[in-house]
């Protein structure tokens, strides 16, 4: 695993089926199958957190395919970049959740 995002979701339920589908299709857009784990949830004041971990192969994959998208994001760390791609990317895709990087 290379980079491990922490994930909160108001409605986990409908939010988890479109995170899903969400990666399934950007994995069906560069080749990699497999390529991320879903830890268990767990509920607190409304919330619902759980981790999303991507393989190496997968975040390399997204990495070189949407280079161009992922370098216009203002921060100097590739891991922050990565990361706010795919809050947008989730957003766009009708997921509302709060996305940050866990260590």
């Amino acid at each position: 695993m290379k980079l491990v995002l922490e994930v909160g979701s108001t409605n986990y339920a409908d939010d988890l089926l479109l995170i899903k589908k969400s990666l399934s299709h950007i994995e069906t857009l560069v080749g990699i199958y497999n390529g991320y784990v879903l830890s268990e949830p767990s509920s607190k004041f409304g919330w619902t957190f759980f981790k999303l971990a991507f393989k190496t192969d997968l975040q390399n994959a997204i990495e070189e395919k949407f280079s161009d998208m992922i370098n216009n994001y203002p921060s100097n760390d590739p891991s922050q970049k990565f990361a706010k791609f795919i809050s947008d990317y989730f957003n766009s895709k009708g997921c509302k959740v709060k996305i940050k990087i866990t260590d």
